[in-house]
């Protein structure tokens, strides 16, 4: 382990400067970590659900779908506001309070898988043999039990996967919780899921849409280059700012989150074991082993293969 003097790393956050200091083993593995990182959009959606978790009860809720393209922190942020609103045990009663209720849509819109699964996210133990009236309300009756305020969907898109007719049933089954509950409804998923809930004339009059869109080369990319250089365990300053650096990288990722994420922890990996120890354009040249980009882009970087001349027999 590598001991800091009290001037070192001052190109880091005071928070982070003391993981500059560990192993190159014990640095990969933080930077490998899953952890959550603010930006803007971000920080607009979680405030938007917070102003719905304490909405008062009314016969029409509002309600809000978050879309954007795959990668762009949809459930992301929908587990930082389940965390930040965590179950609470009450032991006069022996109930885990949830005042945030998340589930996944199931892979195909059926009605019963809808109940099941969020069931299934409140603890409940599954039901054999029940019907379909009775997990419909034993799912309600325990949604009001445990205090929900809000019901989150994730992966609302994968409602298109069923017939018309079970999209259809879906859409009525979650309008009639959101009715019955009296309780804000917030669905996440791509933008097919806006185009699934456009179908329902009742439920889209209801549903904000926040759009998660791709980051632009502007400033306020540069501002998120810059937040990760100071929290990244490396021992130089690094340049993830500069116009070539910030174009090469919005390039490779597109400007999806997840994309630029995991790019910039991967360049941060090849800097440790480099020894380089620092990130800047040259961090993102064509030997860099790319990881989640799109796959237009690994084909233009691939450079095309001459065949070669058989020889004659």
């Amino acid at each position: 382990m590598v001991v800091s003097g009290a001037g070192e790393f001052a190109h880091l956050d005071p928070n982070y400067r003391r993981f500059a200091a560990l192993s190159d083993e014990e640095r990969i593995a933080w930077i490998r970590a899953d952890r959550w990182i603010g930006f803007d959009q971000a920080g607009l959606a979680l405030g938007r659900l917070e102003n719905l978790l304490t909405y008062p009860p009314r016969d029409r809720m509002p309600c809000l779908l978050i879309y954007g393209d795959t990668g762009m922190g949809k459930t992301k942020i929908v587990r930082k506001f389940e965390r930040d609103h965590p179950p609470k045990f009450c032991q006069v009663t022996g109930v885990d309070h949830r005042p945030v209720v998340v589930a996944q849509v199931p892979s195909e819109p059926i009605e019963r898988d809808l109940y099941r699964e969020l069931l299934s996210s409140m603890g409940a133990p599954a039901m054999a043999g029940g019907t379909l009236a009775r997990e419909k309300d034993v799912c309600r009756s325990l949604l009001r039990t445990v205090g929900a305020k809000m019901i989150i969907l994730d992966e609302v898109n994968g409602m298109l996967a069923g017939t018309y007719r079970q999209q259809r049933i879906f859409l009525n089954a979650i309008r009639f919780l959101a009715n019955d509950l009296r309780i804000p409804l917030v669905c996440a998923g791509t933008d097919l899921a806006r185009q699934a809930l456009l179908t329902d004339a009742q439920l889209a009059e209801r549903f904000e849409a926040f759009h998660l869109k791709p980051w632009k080369n502007d400033a306020v990319f540069a501002g998120l280059l810059k937040s990760l250089g100071h929290i990244l365990p490396l021992r130089e300053p690094s340049d993830l700012t500069g116009t070539a650096t910030r174009a090469r990288v919005h390039a490779l990722t597109s400007g999806v989150t997840a994309r630029i994420f995991r790019l910039i922890e991967t360049a941060a990996e090849a800097a440790v074991h480099s020894g380089r120890e620092r990130l800047d354009a040259k961090s993102f040249g064509d030997d860099l082993v790319l990881p989640l980009v799109s796959m237009t882009q690994s084909n233009r970087r691939r450079p095309r293969q001459t065949p070669q001349p058989q020889a004659s027999a």
